[in-house]
């Protein structure tokens, strides 16, 4: 098996499948209050329906912040197979074991409300290198995640950048 994934990893990417899950919950109140409670957030149109509807929302909102949290895997559901998964563990097999996220870019299309059931699609979007970094040789990959509502639109994006690194292949 080849040691550089360059030529897997493009396949994964130029057949663009995407992981499909929805959120077990909708969006609610209790869940935003402990949000809020969790990251000490305090904005009223998070919190208080009154509020939320004098600067125009019809009920509170959900923190923008908060995007990824309806999607998160539970450990106890069933695996579903990925693309992502399937990338990484290319990665791992040929020599680069090692990863440390590098960064997280999220845009919001609006709010979530209470009763919001989203559905979140992700695939891996890019991959560069080997290139040399602090921690050794490596190869960067984003997945992109698109956050659907209930009627199938788009209510954000969340870009994740990872490197994963072989320590072994340092300066």
């Amino acid at each position: 098996m080849s040691k550089d994934p360059t030529t897997r990893i493009g396949e994964i990417i130029a057949a663009g499948h995407e992981r499909v899950s929805v959120a077990r919950d909708e969006v609610n109140r209790p869940m935003i209050n402990h949000l809020c409670d969790a990251m000490g957030e305090r904005n009223p149109i998070y919190l208080d329906p009154e509020a939320a509807r004098a600067a125009g929302h019809t009920d509170v909102v959900s923190p923008p912040s908060a995007l990824q949290v309806w999607n998160m895997i539970n450990p106890s559901d069933p695996e579903i197979e990925s693309d992502v998964d399937h990338a990484y563990a290319i990665l791992a097999e040929c020599g680069y074991p090692s990863v440390v996220a590098v960064n997280c870019d999220q845009e919001y299309d609006r709010y979530l409300l209470p009763g919001d059931v989203l559905t979140a699609t992700e695939k891996v979007e890019t991959f560069v290198g080997p290139k040399q970094t602090g921690l050794g040789e490596g190869y960067f990959i984003t997945t992109l995640t698109t956050y659907t509502d209930q009627e199938s639109k788009r209510v954000g994006t969340m870009r994740f950048r990872t490197l994963w690194y072989n320590p072994a292949k340092g300066n």
